[in-house]
């Protein structure tokens, strides 16, 4: 009896739902889940709805996915004195303060390479981490008023940002019947 006892904690404790995540394993799942579900959006809204902007806002579904992707690379790679890894021009387009560009709409190439961007970003970023890649950071104070101190700062604030643009694509969603 003792030792089919032992052979069953032995599996237990060897199964992978079992084994304890670090923290920074947890934040890069939940951020993976939650750039699925931009990507969701970008796959199943057609491109036309994907910038149409509806009265009372001042920006469109669009903008808000490509904002998020620059906006970890800002916050992460940036901050620490690194290279993002997307072009400026897209940076420029899409980082804080930045608005839709009048009558402009994406093509199909673009939004597919958003969508891979999107869980390419975040891969390279938790490689990058493993590496130690991130020796150095400058603080920054955030317009919610938290203030980021390094990368995991960064990271676990990101997915805030996110879950707040989700809201916004939400809204979009709503106000434009679909």
């Amino acid at each position: 009896m003792a030792s089919i006892l032992t052979q069953r904690n032995l599996f237990w404790r060897n199964c992978a739902i079992f084994k304890k995540k670090s923290s920074m394993d947890n934040l890069f799942e939940i951020t993976t889940k939650t750039r699925e579900l931009y990507i969701k959006f970008l796959t199943e809204i057609p491109i036309e709805k994907l910038v149409e902007i509806p009265a009372g806002f001042n920006n469109n579904i669009w903008w808000n996915a490509a904002h998020v992707a620059v906006t970890q690379q800002l916050l992460v790679y940036k901050l620490s004195g690194l290279e993002p890894h997307l072009s400026e021009a897209f940076i420029n387009a899409y980082r804080k303060g930045s608005v839709p560009e009048t009558n402009y709409v994406p093509t199909q190439e673009e939004v597919d390479r958003l969508k891979a961007s999107l869980i390419e970003l975040i891969a390279r970023t938790k490689a990058d981490m493993g590496l130690g890649v991130f020796k150095a950071y400058e603080p920054y104070l955030t317009s919610a008023g938290v203030t980021l101190n390094n990368v995991t700062d960064a990271m676990t604030f990101n997915l805030v940002h996110e879950g707040m643009h989700i809201g916004s694509i939400l809204a979009l969603k709503k106000a434009l019947g679909i």
